[in-house]
């Protein structure tokens, strides 16, 4: 059983290819040939949590799980298994895993739903998943200019030196006009107003997976066109911003959706994040380090 770090699982998994991977797995999943189970949260009276997630795609199955403490932060480890013999074959650090995956189920999304000319980009938040969105949109969008804003203006000016992106001086600022935004924060409430949003943007909202955050105000949600979501089921349980506007008649699994960008409309993209992502992209991590010798066997 191989096992491998953050930084190990960072340089063998490049972005490009993990938004290929993603575009495999929900083929997979909507072909019926690929299983995910819904997120499991095991809260404690301290505030520690333990999250746990699972899947199975092509020769593998496997299950992110993690622990959380808002005073302690986050820690992340990924199982990966063969799914023919039940085989332990990995034990990876799955803090990059999770922030790669995350990003490129959102450039799959975007590929799949946003103006094919997109040019300008909103990012609210600057933190670490803000980058993979950065990264992952860049990579199907040719876009030319970046703003970003965050609460943090350290942070934020960090960002916009490392990625050349312009420092809004609002969240309006930021998203005002672009025909991308993205949202990576980790807000309790809304960080847009409907009003800020013009026909034919799109918007990948990721920052939230707990029933009572939500990024988005219910007056936009309910007035996408389209809102797609990784897992019908996991959004019902989980997607804040669904279930505090209350509007699902508009919402469809990505697994279901072609491509269908809207000029007249507004699409969003709800990222919850799912086991089946981090089978896709832990199997191709396992080959590669198999490959090129990277990583040290956990035990013989």
């Amino acid at each position: 059983m191989l096992f491998l770090t953050d930084e190990e699982v960072s340089s063998l998994l490049p972005m490009a290819e993990a938004i290929r991977l993603m575009r495999l797995a929900f083929e997979a999943l909507a072909a019926g040939t690929a299983q995910n189970q819904t997120r499991r949260r095991l809260i404690l009276p301290t505030g520690s949590v333990l999250h746990s997630l699972a899947g199975a795609y092509g020769n593998y199955f496997g299950t992110k799980f993690y622990s959380t403490n808002p005073k302690h932060g986050a820690h992340f480890l990924f199982a990966l298994y063969d799914a023919a013999t039940a085989q332990p074959l990995a034990l990876m650090q799955a803090n990059y895993l999770g922030q790669i995956r995350t990003g490129a189920a959102s450039g799959y999304a975007t590929d799949l739903l946003a103006n094919p000319d997109a040019s300008i980009l909103g990012i609210i938040g600057s933190g670490f998943q803000a980058r993979s969105q950065w990264e992952a949109i860049r990579a199907v969008r040719p876009i030319r200019e970046v703003r970003v804003w965050s609460r943090d203006p350290a942070k934020r000016a960090k960002f916009a030196e490392e990625y050349g992106a312009t420092e809004a001086g609002s969240a309006q600022e930021a998203v005002r006009g672009a025909h991308i935004v993205a949202t990576a924060t980790n807000a309790k409430d809304p960080v847009l107003e409907d009003s800020w949003i013009h026909p034919g943007t799109y918007i990948n909202a990721m920052g939230s997976n707990i029933a009572n955050r939500r990024e988005l105000p219910g007056e936009l949600v309910r007035r996408a066109g389209l809102v797609a979501v990784d897992s019908l089921e996991q959004a019902r349980i989980e997607a804040g911003d669904l279930l505090l506007a209350n509007s699902w008649d508009n919402v469809v699994e990505l697994q279901t959706v072609s491509r269908n960008y809207d000029p007249k409309g507004i699409t969003i993209f709800k990222s919850l994040g799912l086991g089946l992502e981090d089978v896709a992209a832990g199997g191709y991590v396992y080959e590669q380090a198999r490959q090129k010798r990277v990583g040290r066997p956990l035990y013989s």
